[in-house]
């Protein structure tokens, strides 16, 4: 039972849109209206500005380790590593967005910087040299996805990460399916172009 209920308090802290909330406080704008309609820290950056969107990737990214954290601490790391997934599928479908939401990028981010630091590490400079050189964030966030589970198979040697890692791909580039649609017919947005 305590599993069970951690688990669902997970996919409650992954379901509160703060990319929505700061964007409705700050930028007084609802970002589900605007730009790419994602609900998402790229979105606040086009819609609400670099400050919000920057607050707005911290609390995203909070979750996940908020999530994984919690799991680790009530039933070790396959616990932690079931939180985490949760997390992130509470930030795509958050109950408090009629179960609509984000990518799930920067709350992944968050679950992975506290369960496997060092594939984050590899992750990150593939992401931020994908995005420098194509100016997509979308393709830099599915470039990383791919890379993922290869750099978990790599370093890490505790099956429910890698298993996570298969999971958490899936559910990125399947919420990315707009975007790889837009990608191959090149009508995605890029950094500094609005949408």
């Amino acid at each position: 039972m305590k599993e069970i209920a951690i688990i669902l308090l997970c996919y409650i802290i992954g379901s509160i849109p703060f990319s929505y909330l700061l964007g409705q406080i700050f930028g007084k704008v609802d970002i589900r209206s605007k730009g790419s309609g994602n609900v998402g820290a790229t979105n606040v950056l086009r819609t609400s500005g670099a400050v919000v969107a920057g607050v707005s990737l911290g609390c995203d990214l909070g979750k996940g380790v908020l999530a994984a954290w919690l799991g680790m601490l009530v039933g070790g790391p396959v616990i932690a590593a079931g939180c985490g997934l949760v997390a992130i599928v509470g930030h795509c479908y958050s109950v408090f967005l009629s179960f609509r939401g984000g990518k799930g990028v920067a709350t992944s981010a968050g679950v992975i910087l506290y369960l496997m630091p060092e594939v984050l590490f590899i992750l990150l400079l593939t992401f931020i040299i994908v995005v420098l050189f194509s100016r997509y964030v979308s393709l830099g966030s599915l470039i990383a996805a791919v890379v993922f589970p290869v750099a978990a198979i790599g370093i890490e040697r505790f099956w429910p990460y890698i298993i996570l890692s298969f999971l958490m791909v899936i559910l990125v580039i399947y919420r990315h399916r707009g975007n790889i649609s837009r990608l191959r017919n090149g009508m995605e947005s890029k950094i500094g172009q609005n949408t």
